[in-house]
């Protein structure tokens, strides 16, 4: 049975040089000069783009903070307080209203309240829809809450400090609900501690007096201090690895000078936790609650996932789609460049013909009586594709034919090549 052979693939034109006898042609030696100077330009611009390209997806792996604008609200809900009794003793409204009269059992009736935090992220002014995420739950921008309920313990045994921290398979919530029962005053102590990326830290006044800062990520603070370490030229004028402190940073440094890789492990010890967000709510249960929670705004340092979006379809889809783009004209070109260097062949065959067709004639059928002897292998020197007395001279590789016979060999060995 006969095995059918694969197609051979065709193969691409990349060269898109022109060959050097233009810029000998006076007239064309000033629009070759001009395309040789596009490629260069050409291979300056994919270089660049190539190490933008490279740039964003380095950025794609780090976190790129950015400020979110957090609002909190705090509210309440009333049920079964004294101006909500009726004559006849039934609660007709609010939270647990059931229409019956008070339960001890059940606990229906008795005077209570809900206080309510919830939370979200502001949208970022004049985004486009198609560019919105999907918004994070108010549980995953905090990581611990403690909710301080100022009350007598005797008259109310029930817990007064209810703390929640965030753990790693808790269901993602908009809000918290406490529930007390109760129908005094009572004031309300709300502490935050936020989730924020990178992880901020509140720098000690010491080293914070020095850079300008009071809370910071600790890469920011590392880049705060290298900043004000080249300000003031601080680095060893020899060995530029070594940064010697000047008289704000000598307390800081100890006096002696330090090793830049060590900057990090220095900083450290000037990092705090950051302070808690507090929040004040006051709790009346004998007054109609506010028809409107309060409103607190908090900034938070966040990863910028719209810009992180953008940037991925900046450098992978646009990218591919730029890259067929650029390979589709790159083989127009070549093949340009390739008809045009036919022609040129063409061109000088013709005018060398025209200017001495005998002399023309006579090199041309020397030069086809050089192939044939290649490709059949005879000739004067029993088997060689050369006379010997002519391969001793140099001028014998300078013919005219020479390179025409060349192109002719390497096209018949590239076609074998393609046909395997």
């Amino acid at each position: 049975m006969d095995v059918q052979k694969p197609a051979a693939k065709k193969r691409k034109l990349t060269d898109k040089n022109l060959p050097n006898a233009f810029l000998q042609l006076p007239e064309f030696s000033a629009d070759s000069q001009m395309y040789r100077d596009l490629l260069d330009m050409e291979r300056r611009l994919d270089w660049t783009m190539t190490r933008k390209r490279v740039e964003v997806q380095d950025a794609l792996m780090r976190i790129i903070p950015t400020a979110r604008t957090l609002r909190i609200f705090l509210s309440h809900t009333v049920s079964g307080q004294a101006w909500q009794q009726t004559g006849d003793g039934v609660v007709p409204g609010g939270e647990g209203d059931a229409g019956v009269n008070p339960s001890p059992e059940t606990g229906e009736g008795i005077p209570a309240w809900a206080f309510k935090i919830e939370g979200r992220l502001l949208e970022i002014p004049n985004q486009r829809a198609k560019d919105r995420s999907p918004p994070r739950k108010f549980s995953t921008l905090i990581k611990q809450m403690v909710v301080e309920l100022d009350r007598d313990v005797t008259l109310y045994p029930e817990g007064n400090i209810v703390e929640w921290v965030r753990g790693p398979n808790q269901p993602q919530l908009d809000g918290f609900t406490i529930r007390r029962k109760g129908d005094t005053p009572t004031k309300i102590r709300v502490i935050l501690h936020l989730e924020q990326s990178p992880e901020q830290y509140k720098v000690h006044p010491e080293l914070g007096n020095i850079l300008g800062l009071k809370e910071e990520s600790r890469t920011g603070v590392v880049q705060a201090l290298w900043n004000y370490i080249k300000l003031q030229g601080l680095q060893d004028k020899v060995d530029r690895r070594m940064v010697r402190p000047d008289a704000h940073l000598y307390p800081i440094f100890g006096g002696e000078p330090v090793v830049f890789q060590h900057l990090p492990e220095l900083v450290d010890r000037y990092l705090l936790p950051p302070d808690p967000i507090v929040l004040h709510y006051t709790l009346n249960p004998g007054m109609v609650p506010p028809e409107k929670p309060g409103a607190w705004d908090i900034e938070v340092k966040l990863d910028d996932t719209h810009l992180k979006s953008r940037m991925n379809t900046v450098a992978v889809q646009m990218a591919s789609e730029t890259a067929r783009d650029l390979a589709k004209l790159d083989d127009e070109i070549a093949l340009h460049v390739q008809s045009l260097n036919n022609a040129h062949l063409k061109r000088e065959f013709l005018r060398a013909f025209a200017d001495d067709p005998r002399e023309f004639i006579q090199t041309w059928l020397a030069s086809q009586s050089r192939d044939l002897e290649s490709v059949l292998g005879s000739g004067p020197s029993e088997g060689a594709t050369a006379r010997q007395e002519d391969l001793k001279r140099s001028e014998f590789f300078r013919l005219p034919w020479v390179e025409e016979a060349v192109a002719v060999q390497e096209g018949m060995r590239l076609s074998a090549k393609a046909a395997m």
